[in-house]
């Protein structure tokens, strides 16, 4: 009775704090966790601690890089590659944005790109919520696919410090094919999506008004970055930025490049990769700061610091809360649901799925979900295959990008449907993630 009265409290911070955002999720969640203590009389859990500095280091390194201006060097190579290809921007613009979070460590880089996508589109007659939607999408899948994402860093914490490690590049070279899979099955599958634009009786509709029509089809190239001329400083602090995200790569592969230390016990082991991670990052940042003269106030009031430090306080209380509740009760969950998930591992991808989006995060998901599942005995394999399954938040269409995707397609044909869950994110989101988590389970089985 106590067990489902702790989940009742549990669901019902989350369901309250996502409804007033990360640090609002966090706060709710310090109310949950007194009445785990102080009422129920649980063990406190720990905060994950090495997580929390992980992502910090990462957000602060992606915060001096958009600062900087490295981030639109980017951006301004996407949108050159998509204009030069405007007939396949429905597969082009997904693929795009993914490559764009998986060189960031964030999907949300696809805000500057929406009005590009829809401008392409519009001008080519295709129907824009055709690459809009799908390009939302693949923008977050991307995030468990990035060496420089929260999602990630966090995964490779927890495993680091439990006795099945996992490297950096041991879960790249699994969740990278697998999203991309999925972002390509997402973006097939939106081809013919919807109406042609010409068959559409309700844009038809909309155009009908002159005025109307020249909104529709109005020119965007105030927001085009193709001839947006950058400082030289911006290319370089794009350069030692991916320079980075290669150290992190080469070190995640050959950890024997690593210095050793003794433990405790006299035995003398590899430099964690965790703290690694950590020092690379600031690392980075403090060379782009220092060779592209970024003003440190600049920095901390750019839209990355302030979206990552949001994540840390999120991820600080919800991941105690749920470690102070999981850990409590943790015999009885091994006995009923470790027979269930070591039978049938899909049921840990759907927990996480829904987790997800309770949470509206990735990353306070798996540091969730992940340390749970390792202590009912799931394979590592299981969590490193399923790692697509973290992004489950498009099912209501209440995240940011999702919201600033249907702002920006001036067609409307983006859009929420009279139910709430017949909107245009739902089946893309459903394909993409399933074709990765299918691709996921697949080559962990195959190469490992």
């Amino acid at each position: 009775m106590l067990m489902l009265l702790g989940f009742i409290v549990l669901l019902a911070c989350l369901v309250i704090g996502v409804r007033r955002g990360g640090i609002g999720l966090a706060a709710v969640s310090a109310i949950g966790l007194i009445f785990f203590i102080f009422v129920m009389h649980l063990n406190p859990g720990k905060p994950p601690v090495d997580v929390m500095l992980t992502i910090m280091a990462v957000v602060t390194c992606s915060a001096f890089l958009q600062a900087s201006k490295g981030l639109d060097v980017m951006l301004k190579y996407a949108e050159k590659f998509l204009r030069s290809n405007p007939k396949y921007i429905t597969i082009l613009a997904p693929i795009t944005t993914w490559v764009l979070a998986v060189l960031c460590g964030t999907g949300h880089v696809v805000y500057a790109m929406f009005p590009i996508i829809y401008d392409i589109a519009i001008k080519q007659n295709i129907r824009p919520e055709r690459p809009m939607a799908v390009s939302s999408i693949a923008s977050q899948m991307g995030v468990c696919a990035s060496p420089a994402s929260v999602a990630v860093v966090s995964v490779v914490a927890i495993l680091g410090a439990s006795p099945h490690p996992f490297g950096v590049m041991q879960i790249l070279s699994v969740s990278i094919p697998a999203t991309f899979f999925g972002v390509v099955m997402a973006g097939l599958w939106s081809l013919n999506r919807g109406k042609d634009l010409d068959k559409d009786e309700l844009f038809q509709a909309k155009i009908a008004d002159p005025e109307q029509k020249a909104f529709v089809y109005g020119d965007l190239a105030d927001k085009s970055l193709v001839n947006l001329k950058l400082p030289a400083s911006a290319y370089k602090a794009a350069i030692i930025f991916l320079l980075g995200i290669v150290v992190i790569a080469i070190f995640g592969s050959f950890p024997q490049l690593l210095p050793k230390f003794a433990d405790a016990k006299g035995v003398m082991k590899p430099f964690s990769m965790t703290p690694t991670i950590q020092l690379i990052m600031l690392a980075i940042a403090a060379i782009i700061m220092t060779i592209c003269n970024v003003k440190t106030s600049d920095v901390a009031s750019s839209s990355v610091f302030k979206s990552g430090m949001t994540a840390i306080v999120s991820v600080y209380g919800v991941a105690w809360m749920a470690d102070t509740y999981f850990g409590a009760y943790l015999p009885v969950m091994k006995k009923s649901l470790s027979a269930v998930v070591l039978a049938y591992p899909w049921m840990y991808a759907i927990v996480l799925f829904l987790v997800s989006k309770l949470i509206n995060s990735q990353a306070a998901a798996v540091t969730v979900i992940v340390p749970m599942a390792l202590s009912v005995g799931v394979d590592p394999l299981i969590i490193v295959g399923f790692m697509p399954a973290a992004y489950g938040y498009f099912v209501l269409p209440t995240y940011p990008s999702d919201l600033a995707c249907i702002g920006f397609d001036r067609s409307g044909t983006t859009h929420i449907g009279k139910f709430i869950i017949n909107h245009s994110f739902i089946f893309p989101g459903l394909i993409g993630v399933g074709s990765a988590c299918f691709a996921g389970y697949m080559l962990v089985n195959l190469f490992y």
